[in-house]
């Protein structure tokens, strides 16, 4: 007999534990997983909890999901095999970017770097161009398109089929 899956009501931007309530439980999900509109996902307890938007939501490492239940549940972002790409000054950085950019890769910007996903085809292409590329296993969190909007509400199209179960497992 499978255990109920609770329904989550709301997504609460960065909560805090004692601040917005106490965590009951916690879900671990990589990038693309974080990126939904209907989903059922396993918390890290192993109960099942039910994402089901009007559109795709972008979960963030650290926000809450208000379940029918009361409860709440901490978002973490898992890591991920990435590349860090580094640059000896700035110009060559924004050059890099750019590539990136043109080549419609999701790209995390992090100040004096930028991560992408693992692509070795991309990695050589950096480290011809002059960057330097170091492999990672961290949380990826990219920028969002430009016709995405800003903020937390952001959403995108993944052309799959809505109506449809996904699980995932953290």
């Amino acid at each position: 007999m499978n255990a109920p899956v609770n329904r989550i009501l709301s997504i609460i931007p960065q909560a805090r534990d004692g601040v917005d309530g106490p965590w009951a439980d916690s879900v671990r999900l990589d990038h693309d997983l974080r990126n939904r509109r209907r989903m059922v996902y396993t918390t890290q307890g192993g109960r099942g909890i039910l994402l089901d938007m009007p559109r795709a939501v972008h979960l963030r490492d650290g926000d809450g999901l208000a379940l029918d239940s009361g409860e709440l549940v901490r978002v973490e972002a898992a890591p991920e095999p990435l590349i860090e790409i580094t640059a000896p000054d700035m110009p060559l950085l924004l050059r890099l970017a750019w590539h990136l950019g043109n080549r419609h890769l999701p790209t995390q910007l992090l100040g004096d770097r930028m991560r992408i996903r693992h692509d070795h085809v991309i990695a050589e292409m950096i480290e011809g161009l002059g960057g330097r590329c170091e492999h990672v296993l961290a949380p990826f969190d990219p920028e969002g398109g430009a016709y995405e909007g800003v903020g937390h509400g952001r959403h995108h199209h993944d052309g799959g089929d809505h109506h449809r179960h996904e699980h995932a497992h953290g």
